[in-house]
């Protein structure tokens, strides 16, 4: 996953991109036969230095690939602080990825 956020006059602008196949019900019974091969991100969570400041549930209706992005209070949080975002897909699999405040 890549992560770039950046922190100014106190709101946090965060861009990621999670790395991922997306692949949906449809399409997993077109190719397979069977609708449980599909697999895409459900969840998703966002942490600087360890408190969580997203969290969110997601469905199949994401592009290949997605890309988030979000807006957030920084007050507590300054330059250089780390940004930790993680997914977790329909099957278990995880992946993450890290960013420094800019």
């Amino acid at each position: 996953m890549k992560v770039k956020a950046k922190l100014k006059k106190g709101v946090i602008k965060v861009k990621a991109m999670a790395k991922h196949d997306m692949t949906t019900y449809n399409q997993a019974e077109k190719k397979t036969g069977n609708k449980d091969d599909a697999n895409f991100i459900t969840h998703i969570t966002g942490t600087i230095n360890g408190k969580t400041v997203i969290d969110m549930s997601t469905s199949q209706f994401l592009s290949k690939n997605p890309i988030f992005k979000f807006k957030l209070k920084g007050d507590e949080f300054k330059a250089g602080d780390k940004l930790v975002m993680t997914w977790t897909d329909r099957k278990g699999n995880t992946d993450s990825g890290k960013g420094k405040l800019k």
